[in-house]
């Protein structure tokens, strides 16, 4: 179990620091800057190649709603769902905070702003209203869900998971980049929302529940639609 716990804390730090650090870093230097495309394939990446790299030894979760989603699909055992949480969200903070001390080192630094952290109304991107959040994190985390399950079953091509379920987070945020920041993880936004300016921490509620619904349902669709699990 230690070893697993390891493998979510690192999982989830480099989803963080890679997803919120391109985000952050990379995504609004002119001329140069990545945009949100780039912050898309940012964050789909993180989750690539941790999964290939330490899959095999946690499942490369990374995610408390997966972590929940996969328990109730019948992959994850209950048990393990709280110390899966602790080190994800640890994981998320320890990325956070890291990204902090980057960002804090900017000549003329003078406030880290949204952090690339998730918000609506004033907080969202293009100002999208608390019910459009809710309506879009649901439905993206319930079809992430999906995807991992279905990437990862018996059916599946072996050894593709990864790359499928990389692809599927890459176009989550394609989607909801201008009307959350995309969460559907959350510990991503706990991680952020502790340094972040604004009204981050008092709309993390959300980024919360929504993400956790989106997960049961995806799995309640999944176990609807097959009988290999």
């Amino acid at each position: 179990m230690t070893k697993k716990l390891m493998a979510e804390f690192f999982g989830t730090f480099w989803l963080v620091f890679g997803g919120c650090g391109a985000a952050v870093l990379a995504a609004g230097v002119p001329d140069v800057g990545i945009g949100w495309l780039g912050v898309a394939l940012a964050f789909g990446l993180t989750v690539l190649t941790m999964a290939y790299t330490v899959g095999h030894i946690s499942g490369g979760h990374f995610n408390p709603a997966v972590s929940l989603g996969l328990m109730l699909a019948g992959r994850f055992e209950g048990k393990d769902l709280i110390p899966y949480w602790i080190a994800q969200v640890a994981g998320a903070i320890a990325a956070a905070l890291a990204l902090y001390l980057v960002v804090s080192g900017a000549a003329g630094f003078e406030g880290v702003g949204g952090f690339a952290s998730n918000g609506y109304g004033e907080a969202s991107p293009q100002g999208y209203s608390m019910t459009s959040a809710l309506i879009i994190e649901i439905l993206l985390t319930a079809f992430f869900l999906i995807i991992i399950l279905g990437a990862t079953s018996a059916g599946a091509p072996a050894g593709f998971a990864p790359i499928a379920i990389g692809l599927g987070l890459t176009l989550i945020h394609l989607i909801s980049i201008p009307v959350t920041n995309t969460s559907v993880n959350p510990a991503r936004s706990t991680g952020v929302a502790l340094f972040a300016d604004g009204p981050a921490l008092t709309q993390l509620w959300l980024f919360w529940v929504a993400p956790l619904v989106g997960a049961a349902l995806g799995a309640i669709i999944w176990k609807m639609m097959t009988t290999d699990d």
